[in-house]
């Protein structure tokens, strides 16, 4: 291969030019660069030109579209300042906006002496890890426009792009776990009718497993693994193009009115810790990314259970990641973000931190939907209700308080009562909408096992049952697991209903686990993160279809009544009809409680709705206020099957939710 000519050190990666393919890398304790190009024959290496700065660049016409490459980095060795230069190691690019293989377990991995922390290691690691990819798709978007719905409108489907089609046998075989599977009509037509208006979509950027998995067979299957932040993972592709295939997709959705939102991971990398394999950003600059240990620049410091942080505070680390937001937003057309242990991404303040300042500040950024999942492992690190103006937050209180109310705890009905009514004891001027509700999510018991289990059941994950969450606020209805008891079985029911009622008629943005409408199980599996099988996948040949009817019920009624999505003041009363005062609220013995909604204060007036809520393991009267009796009232929800009309009075079974309608 001939020498490079010098290139523009303004693009990042590998462009596509009409001189032939720029590549430009940011090495800033480098002496030398190679380019790596790998062909049918082998490898081929070339220096890429020193451009000042940290920067490399170089212009080629012996790459093009489809060219396989990776970089060798030569230059300073000095762990004790966290710098490990080493040219045995290929290195990804880390603007590679395609990326090809996988991570094959190998001691070359590592870049220094196992024995000795301080010598490298000479081992060549090419043959074992991924390559970039020059890529140059061409995609026509036509007239597509992003849905804008906004998020009082919003309600969210969580999945993952392979677990959903997986096993649907209306999906064409070749298209199932696909990018284009998830766009086909028969998923599009099941989410249209749940009303979804967004999809969340687990990671989706370049990821590989950790070694230890691959070693026990297994894989990271929910993705958070992620090592290229530009890149579709191309295992999730039907074809050779990963990145037109994600914009078909992303095409198609909006077509359809649904939003597209990506569960994104900028706070760690597949890096792992000091004993990870060394595949990008650890090569190029490991002290200008990562958060290195104070006392041992030689480890780091771990705030997300991972092995490493990413420094948001250093500027390579927080342009990259502005950069691949972009990306995703204005090449992809994405319409929003889930921010993986969003804390460590900025701690508290979080309005402070350069990462949120710069989200902020951004014009398209700052435009987009943009959820936190506002906890992580370090010191101070759940900060739900602390984020800026803007931002969503999964909210894990009401995860934790109406699971508690629902199987029967005592002193719940505050806790329920505030969930319920929008959280503004903990989003205040935020509003109700800045709470994301929700009951179940990919992380712990799915919706079916949350009312089957009171332990955890992960022997699958080969961990002896030690990983995952053991305090689950779960309750198995009477029986662990599987059971074929008619009154177990009924009372599951019930309370799988009433979850899913008190999820989509709460005040806020309601998120619906993918599947949870179908009855999937995990088999009592609450950390399926390695199960990319029948586990995880969704199960559409034995789906419940009374549970998925009773699923669009509830977000039809949603959608028709203004009142449900911005929601008056709530009035809460007594079983007795009698408005709640101090007394009520601080009685631990209460598992019952009722809700008025004036829909007549609403611009247009709407219907009104009376909400009659009992967690107790026995039927509960109610009565209606004094004023209400006079009207006509329809029953439009009855989670128990147990109340034939609504009167003066209202008896309301096991664990059951009514939801009475205003008919004048």
């Amino acid at each position: 291969m001939t020498a490079m000519r010098r290139g523009d050190p303004g693009l990042s990666g590998a462009s596509v030019t009409t001189s032939g393919i720029n590549f430009t890398l940011r090495a800033p304790h480098a002496e030398r660069v190679e380019l790596c190009l790998f062909t049918p024959d082998g490898e081929q290496r070339v220096d890429l030109p020193a451009a000042g700065s940290g920067l490399f660049c170089g212009l080629t016409d012996e790459a093009g579209p489809g060219s396989e490459y990776g970089y060798r980095v030569h230059g300073r060795w000095e762990p004790a300042s966290g710098v490990f230069t080493n040219p045995a190691k290929l290195l990804l690019d880390p603007y590679a906006r395609q990326v090809r293989g996988g991570l094959h377990p190998d001691p070359s991995l590592v870049t220094h002496r196992a024995r000795s922390g301080d010598e490298p290691d000479g081992r060549d690691s090419a043959p074992f890890v991924p390559r970039s990819v020059v890529n140059a798709t061409e995609f026509h978007w036509d007239d597509d426009e992003p849905p804008g719905t906004a998020w009082e409108n919003s309600l969210i489907y969580e999945t993952h792009v392979r677990g959903l089609t997986m096993r649907h046998p209306a999906v064409p075989l070749e298209l199932r776990g696909t990018y284009v599977g998830v766009a086909s009509p028969p998923i599009i037509e099941h989410l249209m009718a749940l009303r979804v208006t967004a999809l969340e979509l687990l990671p989706v950027h370049y990821s590989v497993a950790e070694p230890s998995l691959a070693r026990r067979g297994l894989t990271n299957y929910w993705g958070y693994s992620t090592i290229g932040w530009f890149a579709p993972n191309p295992v999730y592709s039907a074809g050779p193009d990963p990145i037109a295939e994600f914009k078909e997709m992303v095409k198609t959705l909006h077509q359809a009115g649904i939003e597209v939102i990506l569960d994104v991971v900028y706070n760690h990398t597949a890096e792992g810790n000091h004993l990870g394999p060394t595949l990008c950003y650890r090569g190029l600059d490991n002290p200008g990314f990562y958060r290195l240990d104070p006392a041992d620049p030689r480890r780091y410091t771990d705030v997300t259970g991972t092995g490493n942080t990413v420094d948001q505070s250093r500027p390579w680390a927080l342009q990259l990641s502005i950069d691949s937001l972009r990306y995703w937003a204005t090449e992809m057309h994405v319409d929003g973000f889930r921010f993986d242990l969003a804390v460590a991404l900025g701690r508290a303040p979080a309005a402070e931190a350069p990462f949120f300042q710069a989200v902020a500040a951004d014009p398209i950024l700052s435009k987009l939907k943009l959820i936190a999942e506002p906890w992580d492992l370090g010191p101070d690190g759940y900060q739900l209700g602390r984020f800026p103006a803007g931002w969503r937050e999964w909210n894990g209180k009401f995860r934790d308080d109406v699971r508690d109310f629902w199987r029967n705890a005592d002193g719940m009905v505050n806790g329920f009562a505030r969930r319920f009514a929008g959280s503004s004891d903990i989003f205040g001027e935020r509003g109700s909408t800045a709470s994301i509700n929700f009951i179940t999510a990919h992380d712990g018991f799915t919706l079916s096992d949350l009312v089957s289990y009171n332990h955890k059941h992960n022997d699958a994950n080969q961990e002896h049952n030690r990983d995952g969450e053991s305090h689950n606020r779960s309750w198995n209805s009477g029986a662990e697991g599987p059971t074929l008891d008619p009154a177990i079985v009924a009372r599951r029911k019930t309370r799988a209903h009433t979850f899913l009622a008190t999820l989509i008629l709460a005040r806020g943005v309601p998120m619906l686990l993918g599947g949870d409408e179908l009855g999937r199980t995990q088999a009592g599996n609450n950390n399926a993160y390695c199960q990319d099988n029948a586990v995880s996948w969704l199960d559409w040949e034995a789906m419940d279809w009374e549970r998925i009817t009773f699923t669009q019920k509830l977000a039809e009624l949603r959608h028709r009544h203004p009142v449900l999505r911005r929601q008056p003041e709530v009035i809460w009363l007594g079983p007795d009809g009698d408005e709640m005062d101090r007394t009520d609220w601080e009685l631990s013995q209460a598992h019952t409680l009722a809700a008025f909604l004036d829909g007549s204060v609403c611009d247009p007036p709407d219907s009104s709705f009376l909400f009659f809520f009992n967690s107790r393991p026995d039927p509960q009267g109610f009565t209606l206020p004094d004023h209400l009796q006079g009207q006509a009232w329809s029953l439009v929800v009855d989670t128990a099957d147990t109340v034939a009309e609504i009167g003066a009075t209202v008896e309301v079974g096991p664990f059951g939710l009514v939801v009475a309608r205003s008919t004048a």
